[in-house]
C-alpha cells in the first residue's frame, strides 16, 4: 500500500509526514482492500496563524476513491479530522460489501 503526503503552499516536514502515515495505518484496519492513500496538506490564508486545509483521498478496490476533508487552525487536528471522516467513509463501504454477500434476509 502506498501513502503519499503532498503539501501545497506549506513545506511537510518529517514530523507531519509520520503522523499522517501512523494514522493512514487505521484505515487499513477497516478494510484490506485499500491500495493507496493520498494527504493533501494546504495554507488556506497566507498569514503567520492562517487556516490549514486537509484532503485525504483513500483509493480501494471495487469503489470510487473516498474523499475526505476538514480545516483547522492546528495542522495535526486537522489531519485527525480528515483521517476520521475517511475511516467512517470506508467502515460504512464495508459494511455494505458484507451486507451484500449475506443476500436478503428471509
Amino acid at each position: 500500500m502506498r501513502i503519499d503526503v503532498v503539501g501545497l503552499n506549506i513545506e511537510v516536514t518529517d514530523a507531519i509526514r509520520e503522523h499522517a502515515e501512523a494514522k493512514a495505518g487505521k484505515l487499513i484496519k477497516f478494510f484490506d482492500g485499500v491500495q493507496q492513500i493520498v494527504f493533501r496538506l494546504s495554507r488556506e490564508d497566507h498569514q503567520h496563524h492562517g487556516t490549514y486545509g486537509v484532503e485525504v483521498v483513500v483509493d480501494a478496490v471495487k469503489n470510487k476513491d473516498f474523499v475526505s476533508r476538514a480545516q483547522g487552525e492546528d495542522l495535526y487536528a486537522a489531519i485527525d479530522l480528515a483521517v476520521q471522516r475517511a475511516s467512517r467513509q470506508v467502515a460504512d463501504f464495508k459494511e455494505r460489501l458484507r451486507d451484500v454477500k449475506r443476500g436478503p434476509v428471509e
